[in-house]
Parts: structure tokens; C-alpha cells; sequence
């Protein structure tokens, strides 16, 4: 009976080859999109994982070894990490435009970012693990004014710069916080004791 251990060994072993052959093929650009209108202080996620319906699910994206989402419904955390910063970008956009008294009609928020799979594969110590280059894109339809004027340059600075200053998620990024890790468990219990061996591991990044 193959194990869990050798059936992913078996499922990636293709993969990490042909990444070693051509390290150009594990390089992939996520990308998730949000749309913005006049009704509310919302980002709806319109398109990849943030479309689905299902049960959020995080799994192995398909370069990794993970199965076709449109099928399995297991979301890439990669994509979903682009989903929360669209969704925060958004939000945080309509929200200023509303307190300084920018309207905005409707609008789309774009974030695409870079990942070799060769790094989470462990195929090159030497490539990155993670998204190393992010890009935000809001393409906006502005109105009319309360006072009849029309937004200006610096109406869309201000806009921009204090959509920036306030985004949770993009000052996430943007400002490593303290992260610390902690992995603890317990092994299966003694047969004479009935208590399993408490295992731990702890890390500050």
C-alpha cells in the first residue's frame, strides 16, 4: 500500500525535474482582483480563488504538486494572501474616498505577485520561498464632486497615499512584524502509561 509520504514523493518528483531542467517554468504570477462601486465601502473578489463558493480550503497549488482547484476546491494560500490584500486595499480605498469626499462610481483593484516554486520545492536552496515581487493596480471611475468640481491630481494623491498609509494588509507587508512560531503535539500514547510524549518547537523570525 503506497504511503502519503511516497505517493507525494512519486506526484512531485516530475515536477522538481523539470524545474531543474528549466527553472523558468516555476516561475508563476499570482494575481486576484477586486471590484469597487458606489453603493457601499466594499471590494467584492471577483476572480481567481476568491470566486469560488466552497469551503475556504487551503492546498498545494497545482505547480507544487496540488490538484486542479476547479476540481478539488483547495485554494492556493498564495492566491488567497493576494485575495486578503485586494479585499483590504479595497476596502480601505473606498473608506478614504468616502471621509475626504472623493466619489468614486466603480472601480477595479489588482495585485499580481511573483513566486518560483523552485524555493517551496526545495530545488534550489538558492531561490527564493515566497512572493517576491507584489504590484497593485486600482483602475478607478471618479464623479462628480458635492461642490461641481471634478477630482484632481492631488485629490487622487491624497487618495493614494492614505489608502497606502492605512491598508492593514500592505502595512503587513510592507513592515516585517514579529512572527513567532510554535509547533506542539503529542505522540501516540504509552501503552503502559496511557499518556502520549508532549512534543514542542518554537521559533522567533
Amino acid at each position: 500500500m503506497t504511503s502519503a509520504a511516497q505517493a507525494l514523493r512519486e506526484k512531485q518528483a516530475p515536477i522538481k525535474l523539470t524545474y531543474r531542467n528549466d527553472p523558468s517554468s516555476a516561475l508563476v504570477t499570482l494575481k486576484s482582483t477586486g471590484s469597487l462601486d458606489s453603493t457601499s465601502i466594499s471590494c467584492k473578489l471577483s476572480t481567481g480563488t476568491a470566486a469560488k463558493e466552497a469551503s475556504r480550503i487551503a492546498g498545494l497549488h497545482p505547480k507544487a504538486g496540488g490538484d486542479d482547484p476547479e476540481i478539488s476546491s483547495e485554494l492556493c494560500s498564495g492566491d488567497m494572501l493576494l485575495d486578503a490584500l485586494v479585499a483590504c486595499a479595497g476596502v480601505t480605498l473606498k473608506a478614504v474616498a468616502t471621509a475626504i469626499k472623493i466619489p468614486i462610481v466603480s472601480g477595479t483593484v489588482t495585485a499580481q505577485g511573483d513566486l518560483d516554486f523552485r524555493g517551496t520545492l526545495g530545488v534550489d536552496r538558492t531561490a527564493p520561498v515566497g512572493i517576491t515581487g507584489i504590484r497593485m493596480v486600482f483602475d478607478v471611475v471618479f464623479g462628480v464632486k458635492e461642490d461641481g468640481s471634478e477630482v484632481s491630481e492631488s485629490d487622487v494623491e491624497s487618495l493614494g497615499k492614505l489608502t497606502e498609509r492605512y491598508c492593514v494588509v500592505l502595512q503587513t507587508l510592507v513592515n516585517k512584524p514579529e512572527i513567532k512560531v510554535l509547533v506542539s503535539g503529542k505522540g501516540e500514547p504509552d501503552a503502559k502509561e496511557g499518556v502520549g510524549k508532549g512534543l514542542r518547537w518554537e521559533h522567533s523570525a
